[in-house]
């Protein structure tokens, strides 16, 4: 299954294919990429963005104002910008992570490479994500673009998922995976 098909079935997929062709047309993919990473990066350390993108009684008016200035202040190209308007008129800011990580997917394939989901239990060091893409490109054969998570629960180690492939060195798994094998012998 091609990538872009896999991500219209979804409908914060169908927003970020529409977004990245209107970015395509415009010549605009990587200036958009680079907005939507800011974007992140704000949801991530701004509990008020964030609360904006996801309050449902912030109303259409109020939330595309809101939007607009942040948009502004974060200095986003006008697609971008357009775009996280388009979403507050339609009430979808809530979408916003799942676009981005859409989006991202739809410029990594255009751009040859693969997209790999890595959640680790602490943020990696830029040198250990380098390590990892560099371990990752050997094992399949491609360059190999990386979405960062955190999760503590995972206590150590990595969970990476690759398009339906998904290497899970957790210790949370291996500890859980101990304690059932604990109970059948």
């Amino acid at each position: 299954m091609d990538t872009s098909t896999g991500i219209q079935a979804s409908l914060s997929g169908r927003y970020a294919f529409a977004l990245f062709e209107l970015a395509a047309e415009t010549k605009t993919i990587e200036a958009v990429e680079a907005s939507l990473a800011k974007v992140r990066e704000a949801l991530a350390e701004s509990h008020e963005f964030a609360r904006l993108t996801t309050s449902p009684l912030i109303g259409r008016t109020e939330a595309a104002k809101a939007v607009t200035a942040a948009a502004d202040s974060m200095g986003l190209d006008k697609t971008t910008h357009n775009f996280l308007g388009v979403l507050a008129e339609n009430r979808r800011l809530s979408h916003l992570p799942a676009i981005i990580r859409a989006y991202r997917k739809l410029a990594a394939a255009h751009r040859g490479e693969t997209t790999a989901e890595v959640t680790s239990a602490h943020p990696l060091t830029d040198d250990q994500v380098d390590a990892l893409k560099q371990q990752l490109r050997q094992r399949i054969g491609r360059d190999v673009n990386v979405d960062l998570s955190v999760d503590p629960a995972l206590l150590g180690g990595l969970i990476v998922k690759i398009g339906s492939q998904m290497i899970d060195s957790s210790i949370k798994t291996r500890l859980n995976t101990l304690a059932h094998a604990m109970k059948e012998g």
